[in-house]
């Protein structure tokens, strides 16, 4: 071994082990390895410096003065390490997690559960931030951002994916054409000034196709530039808008919408997306958190 050279971590890790439980099956266990790999690790280093560290004494093991010397530096340097990474663990704890998301999912999902969100993650200081604009694949100053976005996606993502997503048209029962929708099959569609949106203009062509229909005879109607404005122009009974369905599950509960039509998949999904280069440990927490809010609707 090069002189100042120090010495391979994985074996400092196996001697500190043997060192302080003076027996090798039971370093093994505590670094979930093997007898054998343990052993391994302390030739490597008895051979490093030519002098044993252990000797054994009847069932056990003694340190050797050489074996001591190392141990108390070891204890000393992993002390420290344990002490600094448990600080920095701390600090990314009580740091806010920032989660990025556009204006219309922050304000008909994520924001109607915030309370239950708290409760649920008390741990997860949550600060939300609207993001109208596409995200960088370095995801900017973001610990996180939830979209509905279809692969492929960038590959300085870590992506968790949530649900598939649905589509599908709703309405609002005042809509003053529902008379003449009600009870019918979805081609009435065909016939309707139907509602779009600029952040989306695949919806109404992909739910169309999912239900093997035509492209619609009438002319489109209005056109909003954020989901969240197609969707107060639908409750407002100004047409038939298209929205995923845990956007409009509560609308669809309080009666202020109706989806007779039904939601069909699309290529998009639910993500969590994060920067592979800042991963963050709260993110699992999060992802499993949304994964049920979706699942239940």
């Amino acid at each position: 071994m090069a002189e100042r050279e120090l010495p391979p971590l994985n074996a400092l890790r196996a001697f500190d082990a043997v060192a302080r439980l003076r027996s090798v099956t039971a370093a093994a266990a505590e670094l979930h390895v093997t007898h054998g790999a343990v052993s391994r690790q302390l030739r490597l280093l008895e051979e490093a410096l030519g002098r044993p560290l252990f000797v054994r004494q009847g069932r056990g093991l003694t340190l050797t003065d050489a074996g001591l010397q190392l141990q108390e530096g070891a204890s000393l340097a992993f002390g420290q390490l344990r002490e600094s990474w448990g600080s920095l663990r701390q600090g990314v704890a009580t740091a806010p997690f920032v989660l990025g998301c556009s204006s219309s999912l922050l304000a008909r999902w994520v924001i109607p559960r915030l309370d239950r969100l708290s409760r649920d993650l008390p741990t997860l200081p949550l600060h939300l931030s609207a993001q109208e604009s596409a995200p960088t694949s370095e995801l900017d100053r973001l610990d996180a951002m939830l979209l509905l976005a279809a692969p492929p996606w960038p590959a300085q993502w870590h992506v968790e994916v949530l649900a598939p997503e649905h589509t599908g048209p709703v309405v609002s029962p005042g809509y003053s054409g529902w008379s003449r929708l009600q009870g019918q099959s979805a081609d009435c569609l065909l016939d309707e000034p139907l509602l779009h949106t600029t952040s989306r203009p695949q919806a109404w062509p992909e739910w169309l196709r999912g239900m093997a229909l035509p492209a619609p005879r009438a002319a489109a109607g209005p056109s909003f530039p954020h989901l969240y404005h197609l969707l107060e122009a639908a409750i407002a009974g100004l047409g038939v808008a298209i929205a995923p369905a845990p956007l409009v599950a509560d609308d669809l509960a309080s009666g202020r919408l109706v989806a007779p039509w039904g939601f069909q998949p699309t290529t998009a999904a639910w993500i969590l997306a994060t920067s592979r280069r800042t991963p963050d440990p709260r993110t699992a927490l999060l992802a499993d958190w949304l994964r049920k809010e979706l699942a239940g609707g």
